[in-house]
């Protein structure tokens, strides 16, 4: 059985080996990057009792981020009334590293929900 006798064939079959091989590496290397992409969460903590909330949250941030910039950049909104806590963009690895601070509750990502809107632009009508 001479499969391969014609070195056309031989080629052909070298190219298909090798463009199979680099589409696994990119598929690889792209599901790598989707995985440590940042994303919003929402960082439950101890409220402070003698700082703000914003000074508090930043430098637990800090504390996980490695800078006091990093940890701007990344702070989204500080909450203060109904719980002690902030929303912050984080990759993975950060979740696991900020979980692990003193004072940090809980980390959650963030959900947006969307209200549900009438079939037909409807809604309600005065008459």
């Amino acid at each position: 059985m001479q499969t391969f006798a014609h070195p056309g064939r031989r080629v052909f079959y070298l190219n298909l080996i090798i463009v199979s091989l680099l589409s696994l590496i990119v598929m690889a290397a792209s599901t790598g990057e989707a995985t440590s992409e940042a994303k919003v969460h929402i960082i439950y903590t101890e409220k402070p009792t003698d700082e703000e909330p914003k000074d508090y949250h930043l430098r637990t941030l800090s504390s996980a981020l490695g800078s006091e910039e990093a940890a701007k950049d990344a702070l989204i909104y500080s909450y203060k009334e109904a719980a002690s806590g902030f929303s912050a963009k984080l990759t993975p690895e950060q979740v696991e590293e900020i979980s692990k601070q003193p004072g940090v509750i809980q980390v959650v990502p963030s959900q947006t929900y969307q209200l549900h809107k009438p079939v037909g632009g409807g809604g309600f009508k005065l008459t």
